[in-house]
């Protein structure tokens, strides 16, 4: 029995591993797509894929349908394509690496909007890592006029959307199905991503190969596949080293981007990244690893 509690506990962060490093390939993938279509476009194919992807896990559900579904549905289906349509824009003007991280600090936001619409105070934890995250999103996204260009100011836009979801979602699963609510939120997403796009959009009358494959792995990998390897790992997996394993997405994003896009890392974006990632273990661990490390080191001694 421990034996296979063990393996689930390893299979479980494995799962986590794979959807940070899957996530992290997203930011360049979605730049280099967004030369051959617009984001609105790029966006309604992914969630029309994804959505549904989903549907068929959820088929057996859909008899569970009621208007609280519906309701959770409509509202976090408009926080995510908020989210995604500020990242998305954001990453138009903007590297993948400054994407990546500037798109963790909803980590650090996420306890002031509790604050604001709960009354649940910010910890001192929390306090900490959001002056920190300050000082990692100005060296990260000021330029010498001391200004922060329109790429980064949309994606830091895109972090209250993706907080905001977080908050909510938490409330709207709560005894209800996670993945219908998720089908749902795809489905509400697609239908605002379609609406805009053709509102703001001509219609794309050519798509080159690279970039079908491209919408087709964001949809498949990035969207379907990451959810159902997210559920199995948080369901084996404690949360703080949950979100220790999540927090590298920004860190893998950045990597993909040198390798694979060209990007330049200065000494001022390590030093920001490095802050920016710092803030956010601090933000969703409380330092927790560090305490249980140093408990165990006071039984060893006493021992």
């Amino acid at each position: 029995m421990a034996a296979i509690k063990n393996k689930k506990a390893v299979l479980g962060r494995l799962s986590l591993l794979l959807t940070t490093i899957i996530w992290g390939t997203s930011f360049v993938i979605l730049k280099n797509t967004l030369g051959s279509i617009s984001t609105l476009y790029t966006m309604a194919f992914r969630f029309t894929i994804g959505t549904a992807a989903l549907l068929l896990l959820s088929i057996r559900s859909l008899k569970d349908l009621d208007k609280q579904y519906i309701k959770s549905g409509i509202l976090l289906g408009f926080m995510l394509f908020g989210g995604y349509a500020f990242q998305t824009y954001g990453l138009v003007y903007t590297t993948p690496g400054k994407n990546a991280f500037l798109t963790s600090t909803y980590c650090i936001i996420v306890p002031f909007l509790y604050w604001a619409i709960y009354k649940r105070k910010p910890n001192k934890y929390n306090l900490i890592a959001a002056f920190m995250s300050i000082i990692g999103i100005g060296l990260v996204s000021l330029n010498e006029s001391f200004s922060i260009g329109l790429g980064e100011g949309l994606t830091i836009a895109c972090g209250l959307f993706y907080a905001l979801h977080i908050i909510f979602t938490s409330n709207a699963v709560e005894n209800r199905n996670p993945i219908l609510i998720t089908m749902l939120t795809l489905a509400v997403c697609c239908v605002l991503s379609w609406i805009s796009a053709l509102i703001v959009d001509p219609f794309p009358t050519y798509i080159p190969a690279d970039t079908v494959w491209s919408i087709l792995y964001l949809a498949i990998m990035c969207t379907g596949l990451t959810f159902i390897l997210q559920v199995y790992g948080q369901k084996y997996t404690p949360p703080s080293q949950v979100s220790i394993i999540l927090g590298l997405e920004s860190v893998f994003g950045t990597l993909i981007s040198i390798f694979f896009y060209n990007e330049v890392l200065t000494l001022r974006l390590t030093i920001g990244f490095t802050v920016i990632f710092l803030a956010v273990l601090i933000s969703e661990t409380k330092l927790g690893f560090l305490k249980r490390h140093k408990k165990a080191e006071i039984k060893k001694t006493f021992e």
